[in-house]
């Protein structure tokens, strides 16, 4: 019993020293930005990157928000509305392929989880051709209703496996009190699927917010574009103003980080949600 004991707390001490480890290795990149981002030019480059600011100077911060601000605008105004609108669409067909058994449902289901699987450049051309043709192409709005339709089947996933864990006489209490579908979803799982919507939440804002690819194609007009691209066009074609450039990493990587420490608790619990189901 002593050995094991022994045995025990001596694996629980090499697996602190190895997660210790682990965050000091991950934080060493943050470490490196802030510290640039708080340095003059001179001093921001490759060859002080190791030293800590010998006195704080906030030009880069200053330069990086007024280039990158109004983008920074632009992201929130594309990202939350985003988030929310393919939040909840899938929220209400993951609720269908989990609780509504229909013929087909199968297949269907597995035709939509190809969506997952299709690179983004493979259909930029039609995407484009397709936004031009409603008049959404080089918009805000337009870039909105694509993450949407793209963030979709993963969110429908991530809900219907969430539904799947929750049990059917909840449903089948509702139907005997004589509830719709529409009100058993809206007054007994949304209540109960709190960890989902995080899952998902947190997975789309990520995802939305870090996107270059459809910003810079979707939305060519800088003035509009979201921040991950203004922060690319912060680097200069024959000098880079280092400081700048991490206080740009800074900002663009604020909302991401502040939204996995406030929602951050229900995110093991939504993911883990439906799996010995």
């Amino acid at each position: 019993m002593n050995v094991s004991r022994r045995w025990y707390k001596g694996s629980g001490l090499v697996q602190t020293i190895v997660l210790a480890l682990l965050a000091v290795v991950f934080l060493i990149p943050i470490y490196i930005m802030v510290s640039a981002a708080l340095k003059p030019s001179s001093q921001a480059d490759a060859a002080y990157m190791w030293q800590l600011p010998k006195k704080l100077d906030f030009t880069g911060p200053k330069e990086a928000w007024k280039a990158v601000g109004p983008n920074f605008v632009n992201s929130l105004k594309l990202t939350i509305p985003a988030t929310l609108i393919s939040s909840f669409i899938g929220a209400m067909a993951g609720y269908c392929f989990s609780k509504l058994r229909f013929r087909g449902d199968t297949w269907v289901f597995a035709a939509l989880m190809l969506g997952m699987f299709i690179p983004y450049q493979v259909i930029l051309v039609p995407l484009v051709r397709f936004l031009q043709w409603t008049h959404l192409f080089g918009s805000v709005t337009g870039l909105t209703v694509v993450h949407c339709i793209y963030g979709f089947p993963i969110v429908t996933l991530i809900f219907r496996n969430y539904f799947a864990g929750i049990p059917d006489e909840i449903r089948e209490a509702g139907q005997v009190d004589g509830a719709s579908e529409m009100a058993m979803f809206f007054r007994l799982f949304v209540p109960l699927s709190l960890p989902g919507f995080v899952v998902a939440w947190i997975f789309q804002f990520t995802n939305i917010w870090n996107d270059f690819l459809f910003g810079i194609t979707v939305v060519p007009n800088p003035a509009a574009q979201p921040v991950t691209v203004a922060l690319n066009n912060l680097s200069g074609n024959f000098s880079v103003s280092w400081n700048a450039v991490m206080s740009g990493a800074v900002i663009a990587a604020l909302p991401t980080i502040l939204l996995y420490l406030v929602l951050g608790r229900f995110f093991v619990k939504g993911l883990v949600a439906g799996s010995v189901k």
